[in-house]
């Protein structure tokens, strides 16, 4: 009923605040005492009767409508030891305790990698995110989120879903920000004809793009869209995974070098294009294991016309099905690691088989994270330190990284 009052206690994992129940409030915050009309066991629209502390005023003008962020209604500083408190949380959860570092996160206007949804709309084009809960588009003419590269190509981007947007589809349009411009890869157009090839190629020259994919095959491209690992230039597959922002690859690669240095022979295992595998070449031979073949073709390139980096080789292996076997790790000094969100159960495993004596494990899932460090600890390894970084600003994600030593 919306007369009754209710007492917020906590946040749950996707950023909704939780009075007893449960009852899930919307961007609400521990503490703070909320009215509003109770449907099954939510309220949708809360209002704030009593505000937290921590409650700040969302610097973006779309936040009301745009799902894009999650938490721009709190401080800096309460998401920094939320965010934290979910890593401390999974661990404990495992009888884990360890020293954590302190969180770094990602400046503002920072992602250089976007997914924005767009579709033609009745009189002009919308491209932007999700609202909340909602199928709808919030269409956002400003965003305290996303690189200013990819703010300023809205206007290109909306004319190129009005060329190849059906009339009831919807468009995913991954925006990502390269060395030399931007790199354009869209799924859910209209199948590829000669006319729309030509218009989508002619389009690409008018608005500057580095390249422009279309579900998969590229259209056009005035120059290789690189993005920089350490001394090497790679030209990732379109749409490939990239971390989101360049200050939180920095920080995970600073942790990274600090955990395996002085490691003779490394192997990368979920290597990618190679953001950690060819930075750590200028100190170490690597080994790079990855599922996907493409991904390892552009890192060996990138490898093979850099200078001064010592051997990388690269091995197609698909590390759920067919994990790299401790008889196979025991040849290297170090790994890495920086699965997908389902973790590496089975790949872990092996590594907690084998003699290797250093782990710098990567995630972007605290419950995962903390499932695979327990087969590790089990196994005779301490973990000396973790540092959480978040890139996803405002959002509900984090990403931690940790240094696993045998005893």
């Amino acid at each position: 009923m919306s007369d009754q009052t209710h007492t917020i206690t906590r946040l749950g994992h996707l950023g909704d605040g939780i009075a007893d129940g449960p009852i899930f409030a919307a961007r609400t915050l521990p503490g703070e005492v909320v009215r509003g009309d109770v449907v099954g066991d939510r309220i949708e629209a809360p209002k704030i009767v009593t505000p937290s502390s921590d409650r700040v005023k969302p610097v973006c003008a779309h936040y009301n409508s745009c799902g894009g962020c999650a938490l721009m209604h709190a401080s800096d500083d309460f998401v920094a030891d939320w965010k934290t408190g979910i890593v401390r949380n999974a661990l404990i959860s495992h009888g884990i305790e360890t020293d954590f570092r302190p969180i770094h996160t990602s400046p503002t206007r920072s992602r250089r990698r976007a997914v924005l949804s767009a579709k033609r709309g009745k009189k002009t084009p919308i491209v932007g995110f999700h609202g909340r809960r909602s199928g709808a588009i919030t269409d956002v003419s400003d965003c305290h989120l996303i690189d200013p590269a990819i703010l300023q190509a809205l206007p290109a981007l909306g004319e190129l879903t009005a060329l190849g947007g059906s009339r009831k589809g919807e468009l995913a349009i991954n925006a990502t920000v390269s060395d030399v411009g931007l790199d354009v890869s869209v799924t859910g157009g209209k199948p590829l004809d000669p006319s729309l090839q030509a218009q989508l190629g002619q389009a690409v020259h008018r608005f500057g793009f580095a390249r422009l994919s279309w579900d998969g095959e590229v259209i056009a491209m005035e120059t290789p869209p690189t993005q920089t690992f350490g001394p090497a230039a790679v030209t990732p597959p379109p749409g490939a995974f990239l971390q989101a922002t360049r200050e939180g690859e920095a920080a995970l690669l600073a942790a990274v070098r600090e955990a395996v240095g002085g490691s003779e022979r490394i192997v990368d295992l979920f290597a990618g294009c190679g953001t950690f595998t060819l930075p750590l070449a200028e100190n170490a031979a690597v080994h790079a294991v990855e599922g996907v073949d493409g991904m390892l073709s552009v890192l060996d390139t990138g490898w093979r016309h850099a200078q001064g980096l010592r051997d990388v080789t690269t091995e197609t292996r698909d590390l759920f099905r067919n994990p790299l076997y401790a008889e196979d790790l025991n040849r290297f000094d170090a790994a890495v690691i920086d699965p997908p969100r389902a973790g590496a159960e089975a790949q872990v495993e092996q590594i907690a088989a084998s003699v290797l004596s250093v782990v710098a494990m990567v995630s972007c899932n605290a419950v995962s994270f903390a499932r695979d460090a327990k087969i590790l600890l089990d196994a005779g390894f301490e973990m000396d330190w973790i540092q959480v970084v978040d890139q996803f600003r405002w959002s509900t994600h984090t990403e931690q990284v940790a240094c696993f030593r045998r005893r």
